[in-house]
């Protein structure tokens, strides 16, 4: 187990979460899919606007009848845009439901039967049997799981596949490639769900795929004059794949989670967290694109070098672009986080440049969680 490497990151597999049990173990996030009602805009936005490239499509070309599928790469994150052809397909339902969103969490794994094995076999609902897909690029073995809502985990074992993305799939090159943003892997992903529910997923990750908590947030850290919710993060044992789990707490107020739970009609993930290793190259970046991220205030930053100490940024810069910072007993991190990039209040992308640090911005919550509020007024869903 401790040498495994990851097809796709090139990293060798090392356990620094100690208590993660870790039987499958998974090898980072393979690719993010979302169910959208129109992939080829959604492949255009996210490639202008976050500087993804053209990877793979599948289609009526590749002799798909349903549904029509744009991937797209930037750097060590895959994502699939998924649109239904038919409105007897799932996928349109899905869309009349949710909006938008997160459908597939998938995992690279070096045994996809296994995977499937180890979590059905410890209470995971089935979601897609053990299945080798092959093209004359070689095969791929899928499988995949259930988790919160309609959202699913699929296990890929890509060891023997050479082609662009999947079998299935035609390398996919058009004339526009907007250049890169500095984008570099998905850090984690987070899901929102309902009241009470939030030990159920946390020990769902535990006893089914081996998480270990790595850390955790009550009502008294995750809150603000009126709303409040309660979190805990889960993490297999190399760190590689992180999954904190919201729910509402009581507050004076209707919390994000809850908004985000009324416009997505239940549990899904609210937010993808994208790393690179200049937030502010990528901020600028995506501010010029027409990216739009939550405002916060002057006064923030009054008091930075009192509460994270010395960074290596400037200070005014930082303003000038809103990048939140916080320190851990590790290093420091930076962050910032869109506004809603679908028409629903709820998916979201968090850019983070983490130097040293391994949690996950706790002295800014408030300063985030106000803005956000701020924003629900202007919706009217406070």
């Amino acid at each position: 187990m401790e040498t495994l490497t990851d097809p796709f990151n090139f990293r060798t597999y090392k356990k620094i979460v100690p208590e993660a049990q870790d039987f499958l173990p998974l090898l980072g996030t393979d690719y993010v899919e979302m169910y959208v009602g129109d992939a080829k805009k959604a492949a255009y936005y996210f490639k202008t606007a976050f500087g993804f490239q053209d990877l793979a499509y599948a289609g009526l070309e590749t002799g798909l009848k349903d549904r029509v599928s744009y991937a797209l790469v930037q750097n060590k994150i895959r994502l699939v845009l998924t649109a239904a052809l038919d409105p007897d397909n799932p996928i349109w339902e899905h869309v009349r439901r949710h909006g938008d969103g997160v459908k597939v969490i998938a995992l690279t794994v070096d045994d996809a039967r296994k995977a499937f094995e180890e979590t059905v076999g410890r209470g995971a609902k089935p979601f897609m049997e053990p299945t080798v897909e092959q093209d004359d690029q070689g095969q791929v073995v899928r499988s995949g799981i259930h988790t919160y809502g309609d959202t699913v985990h699929i296990f890929v074992e890509r060891k023997n596949y050479r082609g662009a993305f999947l079998p299935g799939y035609k390398p996919l090159k058009t004339g526009y490639q907007p250049t890169p943003t500095g984008l570099l892997y998905v850090d984690h992903m987070v899901g929102n769900v309902g009241w009470g529910e939030m030990n159920t997923w946390a020990e769902f990750y535990n006893k089914v795929m081996g998480f270990a908590q790595l850390i955790s947030f009550d009502d008294k850290d995750i809150s603000t004059d009126y709303t409040a919710l309660m979190s805990k993060v889960m993490s297999n044992g190399s760190g590689w794949v992180k999954f904190p789990i919201n729910e509402p707490a009581e507050g004076k107020k209707k919390s994000q989670v809850e908004e985000y739970l009324d416009f997505y009609r239940g549990a899904g993930c609210q937010h993808l967290a994208l790393a690179t290793n200049d937030i502010l190259h990528t901020v600028s970046e995506l501010r010029a694109r027409g990216v739009e991220f939550l405002e916060v205030p002057d006064a923030y930053y009054d008091s930075l070098f009192e509460r994270v100490g010395h960074i290596d940024e400037d200070t005014e810069t930082l303003k000038r672009l809103r990048i939140l910072v916080d320190r851990d007993d590790q290093g420091y991190l930076l962050q910032l986080f869109t506004k809603p990039i679908v028409d629903r209040p709820t998916l979201f992308i968090e850019i983070i440049q983490r130097k040293g640090a391994t949690s996950f911005g706790k002295g800014n919550f408030k300063a985030l969680f106000e803005a956000i509020e701020r924003e629900q007024a202007l919706r009217g869903t406070l």
